[in-house]
C-alpha cells in the first residue's frame, strides 16, 4: 500500500503552498505538460476532454439564443488594429507581431490576434448595409495570443483557447439586452454545469475592456480567497462602428451606425474548476463536466467472472461516461488515480460483491461509501451524480459566503484585505484615485459593482466622500 500513496504524497498541501498545490494537481492529473515554447502549454487528453465538454455545452446554450458560429483570420494588419485608439492602447503591451512572410519582410506588420474586435468590425463594414441585415449574432471558437510576462497553466498563458462572440445591432437597447443576456448565459453555465457560484455586476471604468462603453463580469471566489474573472460581456455602443464605418440604412431610409457587443470565456475555466473544488488528493470534477463520470474498479480482477461483471455494469450504465480500469495496477493505486483525476463516482466490484448481487459506490467529493443492490445500479448512480453536482455548488457557495466581508472604515477594509482572503464589500465614490489607492495600499482591485446593490453607508471607503455604489473588492488572479 505504500506505493499506492505516492500519487497523493507528490501533491503539496494547499494549506502549505496553494500555488504549488495547483501546479502539482495540473501535472499529476495529467491535464497539461510544459513545452519548449515559453509560456505555452500542451493541453493533454484529460484536460482537453474537460474543455470539449465546456465547449459543447456552452455552444448549445449560445445557439439556443440565436448565435451562429464563424471563423475569422488569426492575423490582424497593424493599420486595422490602430483604428480604435482606446482598443489598441489597451492591448499594445501584449501583442505578438509577425514581421516576415518566409524570408521577405512584410510591407505591413501583422499581429497574431489578441482578440478579434477589429477583424469583426472590418467584416461587418462590408456585410451590413440595411436594417434587414441586422442583427448579426456571431461567435468563433479559436485561440488567441497575449504576450504575458508571468504565466500559469490555464489561468494565464501566452496562447489560450476561448470563444469570442461579436454581435451588431440596430439600436443601443438591443445591444445592451444582448450584452446582459450573454452574461446571464455565462452565470447559469458556471453555476449549473461547473458548480461555481458567481457575483454578477459591472466593471468600473478603470477595469472595463479597452474600447467598451460598459463591461459586465461574473466573478468567482477560489479556495484560497482570490477572485477569478470567469467571463465578461462588453457593450461597445457605436464607438467601433464609427471608427470602422459600419453603417446601415434604417426603415426610415436614414444612415445609422450599428451598436455592437463582445463576450468571451476561456480555458481559464478549467483553472477555476481546480481551484474551487480541488482538494489535497487532486481534482474534484463536477459530474456535468467530468470526462469520466464513473470509474469501475474490479477487485481481484483475475478471478473468473470479475472483469466480465465490470464490463456488464459499464454496458448497463451506457447513459453515463464510464470507464473500467482493467490495468494490472493494485486496487489501492487505482483508487488514488481515480481520486487524482477527480472522477465523481467509483464503483468497487469483487467476487463477494458479485455473489451478494451488490457493489460499493464511493463519492469523490466527500469520500463517502454506499453499498447498493445491483438491481438498483442505474437509478442509484443517476441519483448520486445529481446529488454530487448539487452539493458541490452548495459547498462552493457556502465557502464564498464565509469569505465575503463588509467594511465601512478604511483601516478595517485594509485589515480584511491583508489578513482575511476573500471578497470585501464596501462603498465607493466613483473616483479612480480611490481605486488606485486601494491597489497601492493592499494590492487589491475592484472586482465589480454588483447588480444586487446594498447601501452599507453613505461614504466612500477610501476618501469619505458621498458614495452610492457598493463594490466587491479583492485580490485576484
Amino acid at each position: 500500500m505504500a506505493e499506492d500513496k505516492k500519487l497523493v504524497e507528490a501533491i503539496t498541501s494547499m494549506d502549505v503552498d496553494f500555488a504549488q498545490w495547483y501546479t502539482d494537481v495540473v501535472k499529476k492529473a495529467e491535464l497539461i505538460d510544459y513545452t519548449s515554447v515559453k509560456g505555452c502549454m500542451v493541453i493533454k487528453p484529460a484536460g482537453y476532454a474537460i474543455w470539449e465538454l465546456i465547449q459543447s455545452q456552452l455552444d448549445a446554450r449560445f445557439k439556443a439564443t440565436g448565435v451562429e458560429n464563424v471563423y475569422l483570420p488569426m492575423f490582424i494588419p497593424e493599420s486595422l488594429l490602430q483604428k480604435e485608439k482606446d482598443h489598441v492602447e489597451g492591448f499594445a503591451p501584449e501583442v505578438a507581431w509577425v514581421t516576415h512572410g518566409g524570408l521577405e519582410p512584410l510591407q505591413e506588420r501583422m499581429c497574431v490576434r489578441p482578440t478579434s474586435e477589429t477583424l469583426f468590425c472590418d467584416f461587418y463594414a462590408n456585410e451590413v448595409h440595411s436594417y434587414r441585415d441586422l442583427p448579426k449574432v456571431y461567435n468563433q471558437w479559436c485561440s488567441v495570443v497575449r504576450w504575458e510576462k508571468t504565466t500559469r497553466p490555464f489561468l494565464r498563458s501566452r496562447e489560450f483557447l476561448w470563444q469570442e462572440g461579436h454581435t451588431a445591432h440596430a439600436t443601443a437597447e438591443e445591444a445592451e439586452e444582448r450584452t446582459i443576456q450573454m452574461l446571464n448565459v455565462y452565470a447559469d453555465f458556471l453555476e449549473n454545469v461547473l458548480a461555481i457560484p458567481v457575483v454578477k455586476g459591472q466593471k468600473t471604468d478603470k477595469e472595463k475592456f479597452a474600447g467598451a462603453v460598459a463591461t459586465y463580469t461574473i466573478e468567482a471566489l477560489m479556495h484560497d480567497g482570490k477572485a477569478l474573472q470567469s467571463g465578461t460581456s462588453h457593450n461597445f455602443g457605436d464607438g467601433f462602428a464609427k471608427a470602422f464605418g459600419i453603417q446601415y440604412t434604417s426603415k426610415e431610409n436614414k444612415l445609422e451606425y450599428v451598436h455592437q457587443t463582445s463576450w468571451g470565456m476561456t480555458t481559464r475555466l478549467i483553472g477555476a474548476i481546480i481551484m474551487v473544488h480541488g482538494d489535497n488528493s487532486g481534482l474534484v470534477l463536477p459530474p456535468r463536466v467530468a470526462p469520466v463520470q464513473v470509474a469501475i474498479i474490479p477487485i481481484q480482477q483475475k478471478k473468473e467472472g470479475v472483469l466480465d461483471k465490470a464490463y456488464e455494469l459499464k454496458e448497463r450504465l451506457s447513459g453515463f461516461r464510464v470507464k473500467v480500469d482493467d490495468t494490472d495496477k493494485s486496487p489501492g493505486w487505482k483508487f488514488s488515480e481515480q481520486e487524482m483525476r477527480g472522477i465523481p463516482v467509483r464503483i468497487e466490484i469483487g467476487p463477494r460483491d458479485i455473489e451478494a448481487n451488490k457493489a460499493v459506490l464511493a463519492r469523490r467529493d466527500t469520500g463517502e461509501k454506499i453499498e447498493i443492490n445491483l438491481d438498483e445500479l442505474e437509478v442509484k448512480v443517476a441519483e448520486l451524480l445529481d446529488m454530487i453536482q448539487a452539493e458541490m455548488l452548495e459547498r462552493a457557495r457556502a465557502h464564498r459566503e464565509e469569505h465575503t466581508y463588509t467594511a465601512t472604515e478604511y483601516a478595517e477594509f485594509l485589515d480584511i484585505l491583508n489578513n482575511k482572503p476573500g471578497f470585501v464589500k464596501a462603498m465607493w465614490c466613483g473616483d479612480r484615485a480611490c481605486e488606485d489607492k486601494v491597489k497601492e495600499d493592499a494590492q487589491a482591485t475592484s472586482r465589480c459593482m454588483p447588480f444586487e446593490q446594498e447601501k452599507l453607508s453613505d461614504k466612500c471607503i477610501c476618501c469619505g466622500k458621498p458614495a452610492s455604489k457598493m463594490v466587491y473588492w479583492g485580490k485576484a488572479y
